[in-house]
């Protein structure tokens, strides 16, 4: 069983965890970067992040 290093939360499903996803664009290259992060839901306390692949031309859209 894994449970949240913060508040000792269980993390069993995938409900348990939230994925926060960000687009982040470089000037300099002209290419974007989706940014993401695991958090708890019960804490928020982030448990991981990583780099999702870049797009060239900075194709990364506006929301």
């Amino acid at each position: 069983m894994v449970h949240c290093p913060e508040c000792e939360a269980t993390l069993a499903e995938a409900s348990d965890v939230e994925f926060v996803e960000t687009d982040a664009e470089t000037g300099i290259i002209a290419a974007s970067k989706r940014f993401y992060a695991v958090e708890c839901v019960e804490c928020g306390t982030t448990l991981g992040s990583g780099v999702a692949g870049a797009k060239a031309g900075g194709g990364g859209g506006a929301v």
